[in-house]
């Protein structure tokens, strides 16, 4: 720190003392960057970390995780099983939204209402649910279908809406694929509120004068811009125009460690990055030699294409080494992970070759790879460099990427055969992917809301209610266990690494990075 920095802290500090003020009272600028941005501020229209990450700055749930990503007390101040049938939660009283009006549990059923709506992108958070009963102004019971141990850390970032405020804008359900005024605006109860938001360009926060928490940050303005070249983010970090970038090019990571006035912030996330098949299509989409084929539903040509992906090239050379292989849809950091089936296939394009010739495809075919270019570190180049070993043993990509805003979309409208993806489990347990990724699709039970291919498998779909009820640990572990011997044996998807957390900043900045990778403003301070 700078010695003007230091002194200015220290008259600041003497003052404060004296008046009886708290130092993060400073007025300071903050301003930060990142690769992609929010593609809409309604909390219910989109199920991306990019959306939830920056809304957890300006909405609140009846729970929220902390630093070391335990679950806490927010909207709600306690909750307790109401023996089988589900959960009772206590709300807090004297919150209020940022625009003045208070919260209360009928805000609560009302976002629960909209959330576990069809036109949601997060209804699948509710598939447990069977009712949810107003007791008072301050007490809410959440019943569910059976017994649900998980579900008070599965709602973490369902975020609460102002009933009045949604209604009277007319955004009383998600507009997922179209915009409403909660597209553009927000009213939360938590600590920042958005004073400016241009899409794409700039948006602005500023402190929530009605937080009912105490407030770790000294930010009287935020700015957040969303840079999707490396080089321009690196350069506005690099000249001052920023304070702080995520993700930093892994080639940089070296050079910012040991440049003056700079932190590069390393950690793990959460997130294991896959390829996903188009496994219900009758026919491939993008395919020159396949008509009215789809041999990706062949588990012999999924395998053949995972064993001619070589994933410790990919992250040596890609990832600069930041990253570690995945077998499984979680990271061994996560609870359930099956830890006697952590090894991944191995890279063997001989034998993948020797697949495709059995499963009739000796000749190779062509088919349509998706990926975004500005959604996951280095997304792009692993596309590009995994389409290449694919075509060493005749699976020829026709790679197209996009922008993530146009990338969804694509996914949603079935139009792939293949394409990328990352999963952070919310829940930072094994259920989570199972529920998302590995379940039927089915909109009335609110499953498999990405699990964009339609993987479906009956047993998986048998164990899933019944690993969510199981009390005992062992017998919950063993039918995960099971559900993970599934997926690897019918290559349900390709596992491929667990992305890695690296960030940069000026020196002067005090953050806090949590591996589920959402960027909270209220740990953020400017020294």
């Amino acid at each position: 720190m700078s010695s003007r920095h230091t002194r200015a802290g220290a008259l600041s500090l003497a003052a404060a003392v004296l008046l009886g003020f708290n130092p993060v009272a400073n007025a300071e600028t903050f301003r930060w960057a990142g690769s992609t941005d929010p593609s809409t501020l309604d909390p219910h229209a989109s199920a991306t970390a990019p959306v939830l990450g920056f809304l957890n700055n300006v909405y609140e749930g009846l729970v929220r995780r902390n630093k070391e990503m335990k679950i806490e007390p927010s909207l709600a101040t306690a909750w307790e099983p109401i023996g089988e049938d589900g959960w009772r939660f206590t709300l807090r009283e004297g919150v209020m939204f940022q625009d003045g009006s208070t919260f209360t549990a009928d805000d609560v059923l009302f976002s629960y209402e909209r959330a576990a709506s069809e036109e949601s992108d997060v209804s699948s958070w509710f598939s447990p649910v069977s009712e949810v009963k107003v007791v008072d102004d301050f007490t809410i019971d959440f019943l569910t279908k059976a017994p649900n141990p998980l579900f008070p850390d599965s709602i973490a970032n369902f975020m609460i809406m102002d009933r009045e405020w949604s209604e009277a804008n007319e955004a009383g359900l998600p507009a997922k694929e179209a915009e409403n005024f909660a597209t553009r605006n927000a009213n939360g109860t938590g600590p920042f509120q958005i004073t400016e938001r241009d899409p794409g360009v700039r948006t602005s926060l500023a402190p929530n004068t009605k937080w009912w928490d105490d407030m770790e940050s000294n930010i009287t303005e935020a700015v957040f811009t969303p840079i999707g070249q490396n080089a321009t983010g690196m350069a506005a970090l690099l000249s001052g125009e920023i304070d702080f970038i995520s993700p930093i090019p892994l080639q940089d990571v070296p050079r910012m460690k040991e440049r003056d006035g700079f932190t590069v912030h390393e950690g793990v996330e959460a997130r294991v990055l896959m390829f996903g098949f188009a496994h219900q299509a009758d026919a491939l989409m993008f395919s020159d030699e396949t008509a009215g084929k789809n041999p990706f539903q062949d588990v012999r040509v999924r395998q053949a294409a995972y064993q001619s992906i070589n994933v410790d090239a990919l992250i040596e050379k890609i990832m600069r080494g930041n990253a570690q292989p995945a077998a499984q849809l979680v990271s061994d950091a996560m609870r359930g992970y099956s830890a006697s089936m952590g090894e991944r296939l191995t890279y063997d394009p001989d034998a993948a070759k020797a697949l495709l010739a059995d499963a009739g495809y000796a000749d190779g075919f062509s088919f349509g790879l998706q990926c975004p270019n500005d959604r996951y570190i280095n997304d792009e180049a692993i596309c590009k460099a995994a389409a290449s070993m694919m075509a060493k043993v005749g699976l020829n990509a026709k790679l197209t990427s996009m922008p993530v805003r146009s990338y969804w979309p694509e996914l949603r409208e079935d139009k792939f055969d293949m394409y990328l993806l990352g999963w952070s489990p919310g829940t930072f347990d094994a259920e989570h992917p199972i529920r998302f990724l590995a379940s039927t699709p089915n909109k009335e039970k609110k499953l498999g809301s990405w699990n964009f291919g339609d993987y479906s498998n009956a047993r998986v779909d048998e164990l899933l209610p019944m690993l969510q009820t199981e009390l005992d640990d062992g017998k919950r572990q063993s039918m995960i266990d099971e559900v993970t011997s599934i997926l690897q044996e019918d290559v349900a998807y390709i596992p491929m690494y667990v992305q890695p957390l690296i960030w940069a900043s000026k020196d002067n900045i005090a953050l806090t990075q949590r591996t589920d990778n959402f960027f909270i403003l209220r740990w953020v301070t400017v020294q």
